[in-house]
């Protein structure tokens, strides 16, 4: 059946992605453990900055922040696509498509979200050696995620 063709793509770009996210989210943690800890210090008898804010990221540039904060968020939701990818490509039925395919597109969105703030990172052009993997990663994860979504629609004809 050509339906069946798809489940080895599905599943390769399942635990391609699955390890991309994974790294996505090391990375995330480092930077957000960084920030809580060099972040400011404001202590008795201390105004707030005139500029302060609360996601203020001591290593990249302005969008440094949100761009962390949304890749830890992608992140966190592309794994947890995960346990439906896998329950999916487990029965490959149209009954498993639609859980396995609208978590996968919520985890493309926010993907493509984080993406968005990456570049916006790549155009400020100040950051270091790790946001820029991390911003790698998630472009590449963009594509990777909507060929998975693609991928996954093959089971869409068959029925148990």
């Amino acid at each position: 059946m050509a339906n069946e063709q798809m489940k080895p793509v599905a599943t390769l770009l399942l635990g391609l992605n699955f390890c991309m996210y994974v790294i996505v989210l090391g990375i995330g943690g480092w930077a957000m453990n960084r920030a809580i800890d060099h972040g400011f210090i404001i202590g008795p008898g201390f105004d707030l900055p005139a500029h302060f804010s609360p996601i203020y990221f001591p290593m990249g540039n302005a969008a440094t922040g949100f761009f962390v904060t949304f890749a830890l968020i992608a992140g966190v939701v592309g794994v947890g696509s995960l346990i439906s990818g896998l329950n999916h490509i487990r029965s490959w039925s149209s009954e498993t498509l639609p859980s396995a395919a609208s978590v996968a597109s919520i985890a493309w969105a926010l993907t493509v979200l984080a993406m968005g703030f990456g570049c916006k990172e790549i155009q400020l052009n100040v950051r270091n050696s790790r946001l820029k993997t991390m911003e790698a990663f998630l472009i590449i994860l963009s594509a990777t995620q909507l060929f998975y979504i693609a991928a996954i629609h093959g089971a869409a004809g068959i029925r148990r």
